[in-house]
């Protein structure tokens, strides 16, 4: 399987990105938001590649970045959403805002991305809410309505909840912890072992 492309690129298009690898041209499906993150033609241009195997196709869905590539394949899991609605998905919210609608269950911002019904929706919602641990929003307040307090505690709050603490009690912990000490708000280690100790 195909996971990462670097190459010239040849072309680009707002759905679309042809990249030359070694003389071979790989033809790359986007979204909106890669598009934009992607360099002029014939730059080097870096892709992370996600191979989607059907019996009569195989086709290449090109990220800018790790946290889109993701979040498609997050979306790939649920019932009635394929690759192209997954893209288009993608090219109609910013990958933060998605995030940050599915944690809050906001489903008046998912049903305005083309494509997107109300039940569609619904099973988004649904489905994803706890499963978006891993995908850090930067700058937006958290599901739980806490602020949001820079990469450390984003990786604190990770830890916590890969170690099976509830996400709004390790969200608490946290801030219990900056506030307690506001100088562990930049230091990971500091502020994990605060916050096991708020929990305890």
């Amino acid at each position: 399987m195909i996971a990462h492309l670097r190459g010239r690129l040849l072309s680009k298009t707002p759905n679309q990105a042809i990249v030359d690898c070694a003389g071979v041209g790989y033809d790359v499906v986007i979204s909106v938001a890669t598009f934009s993150e992607l360099p002029a033609e014939n730059a080097e241009a870096s892709l992370y590649i996600h191979t989607h195997v059907r019996e009569d196709q195989i086709a290449l869905f090109g990220f800018a970045s790790t946290q889109e590539k993701r979040l498609f394949e997050r979306l790939l899991t649920i019932s009635g959403i394929g690759p192209k609605l997954a893209i288009t998905v993608l090219s109609g919210i910013s990958s933060d805002r998605l995030v940050a609608a599915i944690r809050g269950g906001d489903h008046a911002t998912l049903t305005r991305i083309p494509g997107i019904g109300k039940k569609t929706a619904e099973r988004v919602v649904l489905e994803l809410k706890d499963k978006l641990d891993d995908l850090a929003v930067p700058g937006l307040e958290s599901a739980t309505g806490g602020v949001h307090h820079g990469p450390a505690a984003d990786d604190a709050l990770s830890a916590l909840v890969n170690l099976g603490y509830p996400r709004p009690v390790a969200q608490k912990a946290i801030e219990v912890a900056i506030e307690k000490n506001s100088s562990t708000r930049d230091d990971f280690e500091a502020l994990f072992r605060a916050a096991m100790a708020a929990i305890r």
